[in-house]
């Protein structure tokens, strides 16, 4: 990944903050950049009954500037990205800042994870409906060039998606090349676009003033809130800013920001206003009606194209917010798929990507058009949104130590905008807005139960475990044949004895010469460093205890790590060295903990779950499972 810190070599200093800039443009800004292609058609064709008309285009333009000043520049940009976690952004990072924050007050903490978990299931919902949308209003541009062809829209944006999601497998890192120039060419286009529109009609430049926002509000209160589920719409993608900090940094984040996507997007949002004044009719498209008959179809391909680098944006931060939530214990063990030698968050989920097509196409069939999909969006992203508030005003208060005096009215303000933005959208629950809050739902029903289930499968092994201290009192009074060679056990309890090392004395009887009681720690924090990973406690009698410790971005490769333990008693040796697992199966039981249901359901996605020997790149040959059952 590339880090915030990288300092450019000798001859390099202009070349790459400018290739970060880029990069960022093409990674980090898709969704909110595509925005334009739907957010004022839903606007004035959505149903929400705004007048097309000089104080209604105004107020509409005023808001919607207003919305990026103070939400993405100012939230987002000037204070969210602060809130890194040693470089790693996004809702999972942000929660394992909180909860650090909270440790002293357990009920806050709880609090905290809660709100964490309810922004990462909702992102997952945003990240079903945005390339839906996306590329529908893309495609959509070809019904205004050719007559007729309005019962191919749907099926070419399913195709186009489902091509999306099958390339997946073989990673970014090539066309991801591309994504910078494109994008960058796309805003560039956007702006003219809407430089073209500005200058036949200069009035639409008076809507710079907030006095038209807040005209809006007082000429239609009770249209005023609701529009704001319309508004959201150019706010799409705010959250990727935060989410995508890891791969380039705070700064080339809100430089590209400042410099490019901010004025792009205000100028196309204004030129559209400039035409709605001189054409109201244009309210159906005003996007691809704002560029002349002649641009239209190179338009529509840049559009789709666009839309596609948005959506991919998308699927790998959904991939990599799933890495990190089956590090910090909260989503079963998946197969990760490195797609790139040099890029290490370049990475494939299969179970994820199948799941999101599926999800995506259901919603393009179900939906039919974009407009009908847009009056849908909004209730996950401001869910997000305003869980990340609630993270970040622990962050800002208990572990920044910011004086409340300057936090309190920022927060109430961040709190105020987003609760507006969030009671706007909740009525589009009832309008087709379910599906994304159900699939929503789901993942925090799965969350939850497999975190609370993985507890209580320890406490119910940890009631039959034997201490590690009276276990090596009784080797030295009988002690077993000893074998050559190093024996290491995965064990969740530090000062237990592994069900695998006391079935491997009953059946076997016998112990190897060396035994390694070891506990994989994963820590609230991305990577841990190499003179950090490793903790060794000698028992005597050949017996160790060794905890290795990984970040929620680190890939846990327990060989490799075991290497770096240079103790002379210790081989670790490929070929002297046997890895012994537990593998236990669940039974769902009426004992009190979790409801038999849960049970069930967690029994099931235990079963289902990669085992440790993928997840820890444990050699196949030299590993040995022993099960065991536990009832729950």
């Amino acid at each position: 990944m590339v880090q915030a810190s990288s300092h450019a070599q000798a001859g390099q200093g202009v070349a790459r903050p400018i290739g970060l800039l880029v990069a960022a443009v093409g990674v980090v800004y898709g969704d909110i950049g595509t925005s334009p292609l739907y957010t004022l058609k839903e606007v004035f064709s959505g149903g929400y009954g705004v007048p097309v008309n000089h104080d209604g285009v105004l107020g509409i333009l005023s808001l919607i500037f207003w919305s990026l000043i103070w939400v993405v520049s100012f939230k987002y940009v000037t204070f969210i990205l602060r809130a890194d976690n040693q470089g790693e952004g996004g809702i999972m990072a942000l929660t394992a800042l909180a909860t650090r924050a909270s440790a002293p007050y357990p009920k806050l903490r709880i609090v905290m994870i809660g709100c964490g978990l309810v922004g990462a299931s909702l992102f997952y919902g945003d990240s079903l409906i945005t390339p839906a949308v996306s590329v529908l209003s893309a495609v959509e541009g070809m019904g205004l060039a050719f007559d007729g062809i309005d019962h191919w829209v749907v099926p070419i944006a399913v195709v186009v998606l489902v091509a999306l999601f099958l390339v997946q497998k073989h990673g970014t890192a090539k066309i991801g090349i591309l994504f910078g120039p494109v994008m960058v060419l796309w805003f560039a286009v956007l702006a003219l676009l809407g430089l073209h529109g500005i200058v036949q009609s200069p009035e639409v430049i008076k809507a710079l003033n907030p006095a038209w926002a807040v005209n809006f509000f007082v000429v239609h209160p009770g249209m005023g809130v609701a529009i704001l589920g319309a508004v959201v719409l150019a706010l799409t993608g705010a959250e990727a800013l935060y989410a995508d900090m890891g791969h380039f940094g705070r700064k080339p984040i809100a430089r590209a920001w400042f410099i490019l996507v901010l004025p792009a997007l205000v100028l196309n949002y204004f030129g559209q206003g400039a035409l709605l004044l001189q054409d109201p009719e244009a309210a159906r498209n005003p996007f691809y009606l704002l560029a002349p008959s002649w641009a239209l179809l190179p338009l529509v391909g840049l559009s789709t194209l666009a839309t596609v680098i948005a959506s991919q944006a998308v699927i790998s931060g959904a991939f990599s917010l799933t890495r990190q939530a089956i590090q910090l214990g909260y989503i079963p063990r998946m197969q990760i798929q490195h797609t790139s030698s040099d890029e290490q968050g370049q990475i494939y989920i299969g179970a994820v990507n199948w799941a999101l097509m599926i999800g995506v196409v259901l919603l393009v069939i179900g939906f039919e058009s974009s407009g009908a999909l847009a009056a849908a969006y909004g209730v996950a992203v401001t869910g997000t949104m305003l869980m990340t508030t609630l993270l970040v005003a622990t962050v800002m208060l208990l572990l920044w130590k910011w004086p409340p005096l300057l936090a309190v009215p920022i927060l109430i303000g961040f709190l105020l905008v987003d609760g507006l933005f969030f009671a706007a959208n909740l009525p589009k629950v009832v309008q087709g807005g379910a599906f994304p809050v159900l699939a929503a739902i789901a993942l925090l029903l799965l969350m939850t139960t497999w975190k609370r289930g993985k507890q209580i499968l320890v406490e119910r092994i940890d009631e039959a475990a034997l201490p590690l201290p009276i276990f090596i009192s009784s080797i030295r009074v009988q002690p077993p044949h000893r074998v050559e060679g190093t024996a290491v056990f995965l064990t969740a309890r530090p000062d237990a004895v592994p069900h695998a090392l006391l079935h491997n004395m009953l059946h076997n009887q016998v112990l190897h010469r060396q035994v390694v009681l070891l506990t994989v720690v994963s820590e609230d924090r991305p990577r841990v460093p190499e003179q950090e990973r490793f903790e060794v406690e000698a028992y005597g009698d050949g017996f160790f205890r060794v905890l290795l410790h990984f970040g929620f971005m680190d890939e846990p490769d327990v060989p490799q790590a075991l290497r770096l333990c240079h103790l002379d008693e210790l081989d670790f040796s490929p070929m002297r060295t046997t890895y012994f697992l537990s593998r236990e199966t669940v039974i769902a039981s009426r004992l009190e903990g979790m409801a038999r249901w849960r049970g069930a359901l967690f029994a099931f996605l235990l079963k289902n779950a990669n085992g440790n020997l993928r997840f820890f790149n444990l050699p196949l040959n030299r590993v040995i499972e022993l099960g065991t059952q536990v009832e729950i």
